[in-house]
């Protein structure tokens, strides 16, 4: 068959499956999100469960993609079916977490509106929760498509041990053409993968404003700087204070054309789909848990003692190299939030720069970095080798390009969703740029600084995954970092010691529940009770 052909079947097949598997993950984000915001002890579980499996890199996830699917399953279906779990692990968490944000921070006026009508659980679904939690969503689905991309290598194409598996899509046509050594098929697959990734940036940033513009609360998507005082501006502006209750009862005003429902009889039948629910929840998680409870309970029994007495041994060393990657993860955290900081508010108040910066930082971001690295690697080591820590800075590169858009992209929708009443007020007084940036911008957009954050720090292990070992990247050249847990996780896995992988995973794992409880919830929880721009909206 032509090449062209193939290449071009091969990016369509990769986008199709990580558009489909986005989908699925809004549509199911909303159902768990909705049940966290319900009960507090489901919700300490939902946050720190999803802020764990965000931070294990994708390739740590292989010990029970190997279980369940290639070895249980086996054959083509099941290889795509681990293909589809490693590529959703890339891209679900950030989804779920913004979800979940938006729901913590609906301001009561509007959940109180929805309880007065007496909405059942569709109607607050399509009415209040889909609506409002779209602008956060559409600030992840950017991400979630870089990310998807990023570890597109990974996903369809991965091996344990001498055992290589592999699904048709572009990233394993590129690791297949690249090991052959015929450049000029790679040259034309990564131009393919271009025209999909250039196409769905511009279409990732229509939808983003899109939903802003149509779902935020009296948001000005056309944020001006600084100028005079306008009363006309200033009396519009106060005076659409109404307007989200205006719009938010037009879904209302079919109540009163239909036949009255007695009060009793609706809450009756509330309280009956409410308890059916419930219970059909219960029984299917309790499956789950179920079917999951002995699988590990058949692996457990068939480890014999000593080698847990081995992997005991082990813990110590893991946990010296995990702090050296907690390192680097602060250092890349820290440089993301001052680019996102002053970078994305720059873009925000100045939509022309931004129409052309922010398209070219969007598809650069998108672009596998492991496709392009390679290529970096070679023009700048004779360089960067001279350098003391020239290694780590490749790898604090590789994990900065691999995550620094969570909180940047998600900063740059929260300036514009700041509700227009709040520009005007700073226009008025004529607050300075750190004045703004202090007293209303950052505390104003601290909800979508949190989920930013929380996925910028859970999601940087897959770069260092990345670059803490890679050798013979050209020449017999390559990355190996000297401490590191990512690196520990990637000899395992190459070596096929996936008992050392999974317990390794496993500890790595416990360390970012307890600072996902730490850090995530109790910042989620602030940003709700004191930092829900909107409220101040209805609190004039």
């Amino acid at each position: 068959m032509n090449p062209i052909i193939v290449i071009a079947a091969a990016s369509t097949a990769t986008m199709a499956r990580v558009l489909a598997l986005i989908g699925l993950t809004i549509l199911v984000g909303w159902f768990m999100a909705y049940g966290a915001t319900r009960n507090g002890f489901i919700e300490s579980v939902y946050v720190s469960a999803i802020a764990a499996l965000e931070s294990v890199p994708v390739i740590t996830f292989f010990p029970v993609v190997l279980m369940v699917f290639v070895y249980r399953i086996g054959g083509p279906v099941g290889t795509e079916l681990a293909t589809d779990v490693l590529v959703l692990t890339a891209i679900a968490w950030n989804i779920w977490i913004a979800q979940y944000q938006a729901l913590k921070t609906i301001p009561n006026d509007l959940l109180e509106v929805s309880r007065n009508y007496e909405f059942g659980f569709w109607k607050t679904m399509r009415r209040l929760i889909v609506p409002y939690s779209m602008p956060k969503i559409a600030a992840n689905l950017f991400p979630s498509f870089a990310d998807a991309l990023f570890y597109i290598t990974v996903s369809e194409v991965f091996t344990v041990g001498t055992k290589t598996y592999s699904t048709f899509g572009i990233g394993s046509l590129i690791a297949e053409l690249i090991a052959s050594g015929n450049w000029s098929l790679v040259w034309y697959a990564m131009a393919s993968l271009a025209i999909w990734v250039v196409a769905l940036t511009f279409f990732f940033r229509w939808f983003a404003r899109y939903s802003v513009s149509k779902y935020g609360l009296d948001t000005a998507m056309q944020v001006r700087r600084r100028g005079r005082t306008s009363l006309r501006r200033t009396y519009q502006a106060w005076g659409s204070l109404v307007g989200p209750m205006k719009r938010l009862s037009r879904h209302f005003s079919t109540l009163a054309r239909v036949p009255a429902i007695p009060i009793a009889e609706r809450r009756a039948g509330w309280r009956i789909l409410k308890r059916t629910t419930k219970y059909v929840v219960i029984g299917i998680g309790a499956f789950l848990m179920f079917v999951i409870s002995l699988e590990i309970g058949e692996f457990i029994i068939s480890v014999p003692g000593t080698y847990w007495l081995f992997l005991l041994g082990y813990t110590p060393l893991i946990l010296y190299n995990l702090a050296f990657d907690y390192l680097r993860v602060f250092i890349i955290t820290v440089i993301s939030l001052l680019i996102a900081v002053f970078v994305g508010y720059a873009l925000a108040v100045r939509q022309r720069v931004a129409a052309f910066v922010l398209p070219v930082v969007q598809v650069l971001s998108a672009f596998p970095a492991p496709v392009y690295f390679p290529l970096v690697f070679i023009a700048t080591y004779r360089y960067v080798v001279h350098i003391p820590f020239g290694t780590e800075l490749y790898v604090l590169f590789l994990g900065f390009i691999s995550t620094f858009y969570y909180v940047f992209y998600s900063f740059w929708i929260g300036v514009q969703a700041v509700p227009n009443e709040f520009w005007e007020i700073m226009r008025n007084y004529e607050l300075g740029y750190f004045k703004k940036l202090r007293s209303i911008v950052l505390p104003g957009t601290l909800p979508y600084l949190v989920a930013g954050l929380s996925s910028t720090i859970d999601s940087a292990w897959g770069g260092l995954m990345i670059g803490e070992y890679w050798p013979n990247i050209y020449d017999g050249k390559g990355l190996i970092v000297r401490y590191g847990l990512m690196k520990m996780l990637d000899l395992y896995t190459y070596s096929g010691n996936i008992g050392l992988a999974g317990w390794s995973s496993l500890i790595f794992a416990i360390i970012v529940v307890i600072f996902s409880i730490s850090f995530t919830k109790a910042l989620m929880d602030l940003a709700r009770k004191k930092y829900v721009i909107e409220e101040g909206v209805y609190g004039v």
